[in-house]
């Protein structure tokens, strides 16, 4: 079965969301508030606990509707309008500040969450509300 590009979206999305969380962890697990702690992930991406936990859990969702069309589409649709939302309000914030005193952000996580909010509306809208229709009959395909 082919995979749509909302699918896709969330296989790849997902997978490496899971391992930019694990990683993460190797760089800070600290849950530190005030002042917030933060280390750069092969020196570019600001992470703490807390923002590696946010990569882990949008990941693992990914993870779990890359097999469904219909909620890999609706996950596509809402991460990358999520995605959109952190990254106004992380340049509202501005670089090296942290988003409600808890996931730091510098403008290198801000480009990152642009790109995966434009991805993911992208990914959504190029995948049709229904998947289309087969060529192969299911008893046939069976009988082989």
């Amino acid at each position: 079965m082919e995979r749509s590009p909302a699918q896709m979206y969330a296989l790849v999305i997902g997978v490496a969301l899971v391992a930019t969380g694990v990683l993460g962890f190797f760089y800070n697990a600290s849950f530190g508030i005030d002042p917030v702690e933060r280390d750069a992930v092969l020196g570019i991406l600001d992470v703490n606990a807390w923002h590696n936990l946010v990569h882990l859990s949008t990941g693992a969702l990914g993870l779990a509707v890359a097999s469904s069309y219909a909620g890999s589409r609706v996950y596509a649709y809402g991460l990358g309008f999520v995605y959109l939302l952190v990254t106004i309000i992380g340049f509202v914030y501005g670089d090296g500040e942290a988003i409600f005193g808890l996931i730091p952000i510098n403008t290198e996580d801000n480009v990152f969450h642009l790109l995966l909010g434009v991805a993911g509306l992208a990914a959504g809208a190029a995948s049709p509300e229904a998947p289309a229709p087969t060529t192969t009959r299911p008893d046939i395909a069976q009988a082989r």
